[in-house]
């Protein structure tokens, strides 16, 4: 797995530089590299690269990249209710297919999203899945946060 990762941060360091600077400590890169095969029931496999520790940020969870190298990968649909969170994708290079659900198998919306869009989701009952639908990987900045109780 040490080679895989490598590998993954060799191919999405060609097309961003993840560098974090966090206050008043030295600027460092990814911390941790996640394979989900599948994710959520997705097709294909996602990457995920930490660049927080655990409990770092603020009111937040979750503070990572989500790297869907080839064409079809696919984060699968799932929900942030029972956590009560609320979750952000910036879209930070490729294109693909954003799609919402409300319910199990209601699909209401899908979206062609590309760099610099950011997608936002919350509440109960609302679902999510993201495709890399391009020729280039689809990375994404993930953004989860806790709800105000």
């Amino acid at each position: 797995m040490e080679n895989e990762k490598k590998q993954v941060l060799d191919i999405v360091s060609q097309y961003v530089d993840i560098t974090l600077t966090p206050f008043g400590k030295p600027q460092r890169g990814v911390i941790d590299v996640e394979k989900r095969d599948p994710m959520y029931d997705g097709n294909g496999v996602v990457y995920m690269l930490s660049i927080f520790e655990k409990g770092e940020l603020v009111n937040n969870r979750i503070g990572t990249y989500m790297v869907l190298l080839n064409k079809g990968d696919q984060a699968g649909f799932h929900e942030h209710f029972g956590k009560k969170e609320q979750e952000l994708y910036v879209i930070v290079h490729g294109q693909g297919e954003y799609i919402e659900r409300e319910g199990m198998e209601n699909i209401t919306r899908k979206f062609q999203i590309k760099k610099g869009n950011v997608t936002s989701i919350q509440g109960e009952g609302n679902y999510h899945s993201i495709i890399n639908t391009g020729d280039e990987p689809l990375i994404i900045f993930v953004v989860t946060t806790f709800e105000k109780e």
